[in-house]
């Protein structure tokens, strides 16, 4: 069976009707699926996933006519309103009051729902709970969410468009720098594919307008242009990427090794020193505590397809009678921290397999502490992968549409037996990879002349 798979290569006419088959299936799920119909969500998913692993493990077609499928891919779904994520809504209330001189840093949608064009629309297209706590997205973000208000104030479909568009370019620019981060350390530039004809980085970030996607473009050019040892311009890159998202913040101590104290302290600053020139212009005492408030409610109130988080809320039932959440949320950063430091002193980060490998196990660390996990945040950890010897967050990107089966009611109440799921596939898989990569290390060891 085995050699069978191996051997079994598919012709480019058959290649080629899959490219085209998976692009009916991303119209039909783009344009026809509501995220209540679990069933019609997973099924299109799961044959999208079947059409990528055909394309990635068995097609003969060269890495470019891939490429040119993953922009169809996306191209397909350009007209389509976001399906499963009303985060959208939110992100064009910001930017549109950005756009009109209004601080999105102070005001709240439930409240002033009237200040901006079509805003009593999009409130309630982004929900009472999003409308009701202040904007987490950091500055560059904010800059990036105006961009669709400056060619259409008014339109939610035009600012859809654009919002794609500026989503799809970010897509490309990881592309260019993934394919340059691959050749130089001598990996197979079509592990690439991976990340960019991956269905899940195709439907959360360009269906559902999610930013890792432009978060991840910053951070991939960053890490090229570390690997050329031009840290200023690597730790600019950095800064941007964490004024997209703040999660690379927590990637910045990893460099320690490779920098050593003295520029990784230089590196930190501009990193910082570039994020307050970013803050500045919305810099007030109300900006600082509505920012931390949001960040706060996000550690200690929100529940969604956590792993290790959930079984300490039992336990924490079973002991205290109660939700412990907001201990553990008090808890967890601390947690994080220790892992982080130990990670920066005991690994060879000096040797950049090894540091973007520490990078991917950081980042997982995180999310299986969490106690939210939407299925957009792992585009990170799947980008991070295809630098090393671990592919599991690829099958995580597959197993994670198992948590929109909360949303199949309006209550948005988890199966936990398929968070369960998700999780345990991953999990045993991530076992199984662990043992063959230290097998093979240790294989090359002992063959190794003394």
């Amino acid at each position: 069976m085995k050699l069978f798979i191996k051997s079994f290569k598919m012709t480019n006419k058959h290649a080629l009707l899959v490219i085209f088959l998976s692009a009916i299936t991303y119209y039909l799920f783009g344009y026809t699926t509501p995220r209540t119909d679990f069933n019609k969500v997973f099924t299109y998913y799961s044959l999208l996933f079947i059409g990528f692993g055909l394309l990635y493990k068995f097609s003969n077609l060269s890495i470019k006519w891939l490429i040119v499928g993953g922009i169809l891919f996306r191209l397909v779904i350009l007209l389509a309103i976001p399906n499963l994520s009303d985060d959208f809504y939110r992100f064009l209330w910001d930017g549109r009051a950005l756009l009109n001189g209004i601080n999105p840093y102070l005001i709240l949608p439930k409240n002033n729902p009237e200040l901006i064009s079509n805003g009593i629309e999009l409130y309630k297209g982004m929900g009472s709970m999003n409308g009701s706590h202040f904007t987490c997205y950091p500055p560059l973000n904010q800059f990036a969410f105006s961009i669709p208000a400056i060619i259409s104030e008014n339109g939610i479909f035009i600012s859809t468009i654009v919002m794609r568009l500026t989503l799809i370019i970010a897509d490309i620019i990881s592309l260019y720098f993934g394919l340059k981060i691959l050749d130089n350390l001598n990996i197979d530039k079509r592990k690439i594919l991976l990340y960019f004809i991956n269905p899940f980085i195709i439907i959360e970030i360009t269906g559902n307008l999610h930013y890792e996607g432009m978060m991840i473009a910053f951070l991939s050019a960053s890490i090229y242009y570390l690997l050329q040892n031009k840290n200023h311009l690597s730790a600019s890159l950095w800064a941007c990427s964490v004024s997209i998202k703040l999660i690379p913040l927590l990637f910045i101590p990893l460099l320690y090794k490779k920098l050593g104290f003295k520029n990784l302290f230089i590196y930190g600053a501009i990193v910082l020193g570039i994020n307050v020139i970013l803050f500045t212009p919305f810099l007030s005492q109300d900006l600082v505590n509505n920012f931390m408030s949001s960040i706060e409610l996000y550690f200690q109130n929100f529940e969604f397809n956590a792993s290790i988080y959930y079984v300490v809320r039992e336990i924490g039932f079973w002991i205290k009678g109660y939700n412990i959440i907001g201990l553990v949320g008090k808890t967890t950063p601390f947690i994080i921290i220790g892992i982080t430091i130990l990670i920066s002193l005991f690994r060879k980060n000096n040797q950049t397999e090894t540091l973007l490998t520490s990078m991917l196990f950081l980042i997982i660390s995180y999310y299986l502490l969490a106690s939210v996990v939407h299925p957009w945040y792992i585009a990170i950890p799947l980008f991070l992968c295809i630098f090393t010897n671990y592919t599991f967050p690829v099958l995580w990107s597959f197993t994670i549409i198992l948590s929109y089966s909360a949303y199949k009611n309006h209550n948005y109440k988890e199966n936990l037996w398929l968070v369960f799921l998700e999780y345990v596939i991953v999990f045993v898989y991530f076992v199984f990879e662990a043992y063959k990569t230290k097998t093979n290390a240790e294989t090359k060891h002992s063959k190794l002349p003394y």
